[in-house]
């Protein structure tokens, strides 16, 4: 392991960023096209270091976060402003103190260009695909997200636990199918996208607490995030989902 992610691994792990991988930024631009590619936000970058999370540590650093700052819960993204504030404090300000170019690049930026984070949880190791729209990890399943990815002008090459994964074709369990309300999961086709944001929209209640697919996973069941977690990420999708909805589904519905 290099000295440089030992050290962004001790920086992350106390904020619950326990997934870190690291990637040539070639190998993960030969799978992307153009516009996601890493080398168009920082033609000087030579790795690209994956950070996230898997389990609920994240979300305990953040309510102990928002414990030691009153009102942190009444931003509109408290999860996301807590990451970033940690990743550029704790993990690439000390980097570049240190001499090194860090660009750093979230999967939950609004605006500019971003990285294709699924595409590069695959080629890092970080998480594989599954049929449920999320990627999965050998250890924690469903359980885990992208947090942020550093740029770095070193070069660096260690994947995770995680590459290669691909469990869903073996899998003879599948308990993910018949726990979705919606019938929105299948082998063939994977997540019906239009089926579920249908579904979470009209009889949102149904699906509020918990996606029933994904806790249904036989992948790290003892990981899943806490229940106010899931809670507060249901209401997030669904947030987002209804604009869409509204503009591209809604109206097929209604002729």
């Amino acid at each position: 392991m290099s000295s440089t992610l030992d050290k962004i691994r001790r920086a992350a792990e106390p904020h619950g960023l326990n997934l870190v991988a690291a990637t040539p930024v070639g190998r993960y631009d030969d799978k992307v096209t153009e516009i996601s590619r890493a080398s168009a936000i920082d033609p000087l970058a030579r790795s690209i270091v994956v950070v996230g999370n898997g389990g609920g540590a994240l979300w305990e650093a953040l309510k102990a976060h928002a414990a030691r700052n009153p009102g942190w819960w009444n931003r509109e993204n408290p999860l996301d402003d807590f990451t970033r504030e940690v990743v550029e404090r704790d993990i690439a300000a000390p980097l570049r103190a240190s001499g090194a170019r860090c660009t750093t690049v979230y999967p939950f930026m609004s605006s500019g260009r971003t990285l294709s984070f699924i595409e590069l949880g695959k080629v890092a190791g970080i998480a594989g695909p599954s049929i449920l729209g999320v990627t999965v990890h050998p250890k924690y399943g469903p359980w885990i997200a992208f947090r942020a990815a550093l740029l770095l002008d070193e070069e660096l090459d260690s994947p995770g636990d995680a590459l290669g994964f691909d469990p869903c074709p073996e899998c003879t369990a599948r308990t993910c199918i018949p726990a979705c309300p919606a019938s929105a999961v299948s082998v063939e086709s994977g997540w019906d996208i239009p089926k579920c944001l249908t579904h979470r929209v009209e009889l949102e209640l149904d699906c509020t607490p918990r996606c029933h697919a994904r806790a249904a996973c036989v992948l790290g069941p003892e990981h899943r995030y806490p229940d106010d977690e899931l809670a507060y990420h249901q209401m997030r999708a669904l947030r987002s989902m209804r604009p869409y909805y509204e503009t591209h589904i809604k109206p097929t519905r209604q002729t």
